[in-house]
């Protein structure tokens, strides 16, 4: 039986209290070892690929994932997304974010996101309303609001001091609004966490042990009353996003964890089969032992 669409297991995972763990595949070669942990496991997760693991590592490009997507996936375990399409990069550039958007849906990814934080409320809206309208209903949209920090040039604010101030947190009267306005199927918000380092001599180092402001969690999800996403996810202490869990977030980007992985393993002298199992036992120990989500596809995929 061919599971349901991803927007449909999304919405379940919301409602039932259910993490979709999504893997960002810096190199293509981690597509396997992904795949065969979320099946081996039961666990309904996401292979996904954005920007930077095309220009900045070897995901080679989004056809060359489609095509790793098609040949080692079985997608009643894994769905195919594109994550981060900025409209105003990393780098402070304007992104030719629509054509990046139609080669996903014509590659036939399962979602996609459009990332418009950068841009003033009015125009992230008017965007992300452009992404629904071009993507709906062949693939779910996802979107961002807020400021999940850590792409940035230059070094993060001390984190103690971002959190207390809660700088760059999603605002919930806004998210309402954008919601409602844009017709999105998932929001990405910001309570507390960061994106690891993907320039310079930061991108090999540790992240910052983050958590989340459950608080503050809780609000954006009864104002935007869609599932909620966590982007950043490595590093988070797991008590926080078990209660995020608890307060609306279905599914986490994870991209550090497993790409240090993978590079580490190649750097200190193992091949490209060690660097895979390294990732594979990195994938089966966050979805069995962080985050207690083995046998969820099955469970998600019943009505």
């Amino acid at each position: 039986m061919k599971r349901p669409h991803v927007a449909v297991m999304m919405r379940r995972a919301c409602e039932r209290g259910v993490l979709i763990p999504a893997f960002n595949i810096a190199y293509l070669g981690m597509m396997k070892p992904v795949a065969q942990a979320l099946k081996e496991t039961g666990v309904f997760g996401l292979a996904e690929v954005a920007r930077p693991d095309v220009e900045k590592f070897g995901a080679v490009s989004y056809e060359a994932v489609a095509a790793a997507y098609a040949r080692e996936a079985d997608p009643e375990c894994v769905g195919l997304h594109l994550d981060h399409t900025p409209v105003i990069d990393e780098d402070g550039r304007r992104v030719d974010w629509a054509s990046l958007i139609r080669q996903a849906l014509a590659l036939r990814f399962e979602s996609v996101m459009i990332d418009g934080s950068r841009l003033p409320l009015a125009e992230n809206i008017a965007v992300t309303k452009e992404v629904v309208a071009m993507s709906h209903p062949q693939a779910a949209v996802e979107a961002e609001l807020g400021a999940v920090l850590g792409h940035e040039a230059g070094p993060l604010p001390p984190y103690e001091e971002l959190f207390r101030s809660r700088k760059g947190f999603t605002d919930p009267d806004e998210a309402r609004r954008f919601v409602r306005e844009t017709g999105v199927d998932w929001l990405s918000v910001a309570v507390g966490n960061i994106h690891g380092a993907i320039t310079g001599a930061a991108k090999d180092q540790a992240k910052v042990a983050a958590r989340l402001h459950i608080e503050h969690l809780g609000l954006l999800r009864q104002a935007a009353g869609v599932p909620l996403v966590l982007h950043g996810g490595s590093g988070v202490q797991r008590e926080s996003v078990l209660a995020g869990i608890r307060n609306g977030i279905a599914k986490i980007n994870i991209g550090t964890e497993i790409r240090h992985a993978w590079e580490k393993t190649l750097s200190s002298g193992g091949g490209e089969a060690a660097a895979s199992d390294a990732v594979k036992v990195k994938v089966v120990e966050l979805t069995t032992q962080v985050y207690g989500i083995a046998g969820s596809a099955r469970a998600l995929a019943q009505a």
